[in-house]
């Protein structure tokens, strides 16, 4: 775990400061995922974690989010030998399949994501497998940073596990002392 951390680091995709979260959460803490995704040297042993771990799951599918899990599910499903599918976001703030692309009733689904905090994305994503009545039999992330059971649908592996502290906007430090917020990718709130 301390290399995959370290991976994380050299990359410079642990940054500190004051952000909010795609969960809506505070954090002095964020992983800009995209830092160590740009590479291929740190991407496709990450995602050999996973593949590992699912293995003998018989996975027929592996599916994941916008836009960091599209990079995930290709590789993962390139090693397991499967197909990928990517869930969109649709116009309502939802997500959906696109493109064509769908789970048929009774597929064995893999759902990947990176950075896992409150499982709102991952829960969208269960929330299409189930509708066109998929299976899901297991999660991959690469860090799960949400300090505890969110009650997910299937047995959750984390290439590296983090406790960062999260707020709310009313319980921020931060905030309290008025250190100026930022929005990874979308600049100062």
């Amino acid at each position: 775990m301390k290399d995959i951390e370290e991976t994380f680091v050299a990359a410079g995709a642990v940054l500190k400061g004051h952000f909010l979260l795609a969960s809506g959460l505070h954090s002095a803490t964020y992983w800009e995922k995209f830092r160590v995704l740009q590479f291929p040297e740190h991407t496709v042993p990450l995602c050999a974690m996973i593949s590992e771990r699912f293995r003998e799951s018989n996975v027929d599918v592996v599916a994941g989010p916008t836009t960091g899990g599209i990079i995930l599910a290709f590789e993962v499903a390139r090693q397991l030998s499967v197909r990928a599918v990517y869930v969109e976001r649709a116009s309502d703030g939802g997500r959906v399949f696109r493109r064509g692309q769908t789970i048929t009733a009774g597929e064995r689904v893999l759902i990947v994501d990176d950075i896992l905090t409150a499982g709102g994305s991952i829960r969208n994503v269960i929330n299409i497998v189930r509708t066109a009545e998929g299976n899901i039999i297991g999660i991959g992330v690469l860090v799960d940073r949400s300090q505890g059971d969110l009650g997910l649908a299937a047995p959750l592996f984390a290439c590296l596990k983090v406790n960062v502290e999260t707020h709310s906007p009313e319980t921020c430090p931060q905030c309290a002392t008025g250190e100026p917020l930022t929005q990874p990718g979308g600049g100062t709130t």
